[in-house]
């Protein structure tokens, strides 16, 4: 994931109405090839809710125009990049914000850093990355603990009973996150049920919500999600203040608390954790059982890493780094679903990519669920093939997007560890099977999720 940098506020302002400049409606951005606006206040927003997500625009916008092309927001020229050809040529790097935590702060009107520059916001960053990382180390035998029980629940099924995947992993991704994030409060189910209600209901209207202006149209609407968001915010304020008296170490909160930053500053961070580690976790595990489902030979190549590294072990934390194969079923996983199908920055200074000028202050959006499925970066593009990441042009290019090395944000590579427990654990226990004639379809929005609920059937493996 790349920087948005500045890009999400600009996002909502336009979507909201806010910024309604009018440009001449011949105009294109700065001469790049694509659509003029359809609607002299709305540019090219109503296009965009007709293709049904903004990664199906930007796939048809590169379709009709080649890998770089421009279309409209409200009344900003906005360029969009589809191959990484042009994403190596967009050198304007800004590492000093994450992408994720950049993009929701802003979506949900938070200060994306401490208000002291960019030096306080390295800080900042450093710190909630630390939080994640002593989380992890900490909890780990609680982690590996609830992927037990679910795993054992499947074990129990017959073999013919079908497997709800979103239900369960979800529900395991909520008390992962939850208990990691916030502390053995949410060892009670009510919490998590009365957490996830909230989550839901905030998560829908930042993922859909904001792009169609249909939010802003709904007084209702509105009106649930902000008091989703109120009653989020106070049971993480009050969670803080709990656990600065308990004066405990154990869980994400904990770290943050033994900084300078403020009460308000700790419950945004906890916001960004627990609702963008939810979904960002639930999903990747989704869409990887999904995938093995379909073929036996990569869940046996998957079972042999696991023999070979971990035993008869429990997996551990140290040696989840040595799952080279693990980690390119993961890599395949997030590739083939296109997770996270868009990034952007704002052009901080005047750039050029090919033979078009990209003036300062344009929002350059990284299509790159368009670039992820790319056939000239990635043989057979649309099949689940974890070998392509033996490549190592495969892996620099995936390193590049944001998905892998020192840029992955924080929850991914969280979601990363408890994927990887849970596929050791689940592959050598049992063998994972698809539905004949069910095919998961993707929704595209902040995070790709199935459309509806993804089924499979599972039997024991033999010892």
């Amino acid at each position: 994931m790349l920087d948005f940098a500045i890009f999400a506020v600009t996002f909502v302002i336009i979507l909201v109405g806010a910024v309604l400049y009018l440009y001449p409606s011949s105009r294109r951005a700065s001469g790049i090839p694509g659509l003029n606006p359809t609607d002299e206040k709305d540019g090219n927003l109503q296009d965009i809710v007709n293709r049904g997500s903004l990664h199906e625009f930007l796939v048809s916008l590169h379709q009709d125009f080649g890998s770089v092309a421009s279309f409209w927001f409200g009344a900003r020229p906005v360029v969009s990049l589809g191959s990484v050809k042009q994403l190596q040529q967009h050198i304007n790097p800004n590492h000093t914000t994450d992408s994720f935590e950049t993009m929701l702060k802003s979506l949900l009107s938070y200060q994306s850093g401490t208000g002291g520059g960019a030096s306080e916001t390295v800080i900042r960053k450093k710190m909630y990355e630390s939080a994640i990382n002593n989380t992890l180390k900490n909890n780990f035998p609680f982690m590996l603990k609830l992927v037990d029980e679910l795993v054992a629940k499947w074990r129990s099924f017959p073999e013919d009973q079908h497997t709800p995947l979103c239900a369960h992993l979800l529900g395991l991704a909520m008390k992962t996150v939850t208990q990691l994030a916030l502390g053995e409060r949410f060892k009670d189910d009510a919490e998590v049920i009365f957490f996830r209600k909230n989550h839901d209901a905030i998560w829908s209207e930042i993922g859909k919500g904001y792009l169609d202006g249909s939010l802003e149209k709904s007084s209702s609407r509105k009106g649930h999600y902000e008091k989703a968001l109120s009653e989020m915010e106070s049971v993480l304020l009050s969670i803080a203040k709990e656990r600065r008296a308990q004066r405990k170490q154990a869980v994400f909160v904990d770290t943050l608390l033994q900084s300078n930053l403020t009460d308000r500053q700790i419950m945004e961070d906890c916001m960004v954790f627990t609702l963008a580690g939810s979904v960002i976790t639930a999903n990747l595990c989704i869409w990887a059982l999904y995938f093995l489902s379909s073929s036996e030979d990569i869940q046996d190549k998957l079972y042999q890493e696991l023999e070979d590294v971990v035993g008869s072990d429990p997996i551990s934390l140290d040696k989840i780094p040595q799952l080279r194969y693990c980690q390119q079923v993961l890599n395949e996983t997030v590739r083939t679903a296109k997770l996270t199908p868009v990034a952007a920055r704002l052009q901080e200074v005047e750039g050029k990519v090919d033979q078009h000028v990209i003036p300062k202050e344009t929002l350059v959006i990284y299509a790159l669920g368009v670039v992820l499925q790319d056939a000239d970066t990635w043989s057979t593009p649309y099949r689940f093939d974890p070998d392509r990441f033996e490549d190592e042009s495969a892996r620099k290019s995936f390193c590049l997007l944001g998905f892998s090395g020192n840029q992955t944000c924080p929850e991914l590579r969280f979601a990363y560890t408890v994927a990887s427990v849970l596929l050791s654990t689940v592959v050598r226990q049992l063998k994972l099977h698809r539905l004949k004639g069910h095919v998961a379809e993707v929704r595209s929005e902040l995070v790709s999720t199935p459309k509806d609920e993804t089924w499979i059937t599972v039997s024991r493996r033999s010892s």
